[in-house]
């Protein structure tokens, strides 16, 4: 079978190394741009062993689509896409196209379906492979994988630890079940479904007057990326690595309770958080203590709100 992947970072480079050993047919692979002379992880992986390779800045190009349907695939796969990919690619391709999505769909559809699963209390997430349509992450599911989302667990918490392995392994057994006639196009529900924006500084300011578990939550949520945000004497502060306590204080949400081995405990309604680790505007993620010796932050200090 002639598969085309479309993919990048480390987990379309993966994808790439994976379904190579397992002797499938990778007949071209489609890497974002070079930017600012650095390579995608996949454009390295396909030079390495090659493998063409396509940098389209754009993908509504008919010419970039008629290259694209001149290698004759049978399957498409997307693995880890963020561009808009017209539904013309998928039509082309003898079996279609088969897309990773890090969400159960058709929950947390859009760029950011982890952080906002963490973020919005959820208490299990996953993966789906689907048949993509056009729209964003429509089209009918394949299959899904599903596991829990423990209290301390991060964005990258989910993403490194479980759902990048899986969506590996969930794309061969896609394959596979593609191969021998038996793969599924489950239609999604609709009236299940939601889309989030890209969560970036637009949504990770911390509000220090919500709920200590919504809090708890936002931060958990945005790490690694962007890292929610605060400000501290007017200097914006991106905290991580934050636990949860149910230990109610009297001092106001978002005052230092104080500062040990573990972090910087900081006052929520209801609650106090643990943060591990800090980055200012002007510096690199630290261990909370650094950060509270270089900005002389102390117990009684306050976030501003």
């Amino acid at each position: 079978m002639r598969i085309v992947l479309i993919g990048q970072a480390a987990f379309g480079a993966r994808a790439l190394e994976i379904l190579l050993e397992r002797g499938e047919s990778i007949v071209a692979v489609y890497a974002p741009p070079d930017r600012k002379g650095r390579f995608d992880p996949i454009k390295e992986a396909a030079d390495a062993r090659g493998l063409p390779v396509y940098q389209p800045t754009t993908y509504k190009d008919d010419q970039v689509f008629a290259q694209y349907a001149g290698l004759k695939p049978d399957l498409t796969v997307l693995a880890f896409v963020t561009d808009i990919i017209p539904a013309r690619y998928f039509e082309a391709a003898a079996h279609g196209a088969i897309c990773y999505h890090p969400s159960i769909l058709p929950r947390h559809r859009g760029s950011s379906a982890i952080n906002w699963a963490v973020i919005m209390g959820d208490t299990r997430t996953g993966l789906t492979i689907f048949f993509p349509d056009g729209g964003i992450d429509t089209g009918p599911i394949l299959l899904r994988k599903e596991i829990p989302i423990s209290p301390d667990d991060t964005t990258g918490s989910l993403y490194f630890n479980h759902l990048f392995p899986m969506g590996i392994d969930a794309i061969v057994e896609s394959i596979e079940l593609i191969k021998e006639g038996k793969a599924p196009r489950i239609a999604q529900d609709e009236s299940l479904a939601t889309y989030e924006p890209p969560c970036t500084d637009a949504v990770a300011g911390i509000d220090w007057s919500n709920g200590g578990q919504e809090i708890h939550n936002l931060v958990r949520g945005c790490d690694p990326q962007p890292g929610a945000f605060t400000f501290f004497k007017g200097e914006k502060t991106r905290l991580f690595g934050c636990r949860f306590v149910p230990e109610p204080s009297p001092a106001a949400p978002g005052t230092i309770l104080a500062l040990d081995n573990q972090g910087l405990h900081v006052a929520v309604s209801g609650a106090r958080l643990i943060i591990a680790k800090v980055r200012s505007a002007t510096g690199g993620k630290v261990s909370a203590a650094d950060w509270a010796q270089e900005k002389g932050a102390r117990a009684g200090d306050r976030f501003d709100v």
